[in-house]
């Protein structure tokens, strides 16, 4: 009888315990991946020729933080995951450094817009409610 109650003592714990490792909100297709701007608000993003490098986002599970580069500035700040591809970005900074011909400032409207996801192979669409993705990346894995 002792050695029953035992046994349903663990498996309790054990089935708890999963259940909260399950309930963790990170989507591990979204985060930790090198996410490379491809379009803005539907129109197809190049770099310009002043612009150091491409603009992307990188979401790190340790302490949710995403950071990233806008086009002219770095950017960091958090972000929230939710149940049914919710996300929400807070405490977006930037580098202060003025560049003319850049999409950052609306980059950053667009990632403080956005309020769901869809993720489907390699490709990551940020949107506000149910409208066209404001901005959609694609997955860069250095080699």
């Amino acid at each position: 009888m002792k050695t029953k109650i035992l046994l349903l003592a663990i498996i309790a714990i054990i089935t708890i315990s999963c259940k909260s490792v399950s309930k963790s909100n990170f989507d591990t297709s979204i985060t930790e991946k090198y996410w490379k701007l491809k379009t803005l608000y539907g129109k197809e993003i190049m770099m310009n020729k002043n612009q150091k490098r491409e603009i992307f986002i990188t979401l790190k599970t340790k302490d949710q933080r995403i950071t990233g580069f806008a086009g002219c500035n770095t950017i960091n700040g958090e972000y929230i995951l939710g149940d049914d591809n919710i996300i929400a970005f807070k405490k977006m900074i930037s580098t202060q450094i003025f560049c003319s011909n850049s999409d950052e400032s609306e980059f950053l409207k667009a990632l403080n817009s956005v309020d769901n996801y869809t993720i489907k192979g390699d490709v990551l669409s940020l949107s506000a409610g149910k409208n066209a993705p404001l901005a959609v990346f694609e997955a860069v894995y250095m080699n």
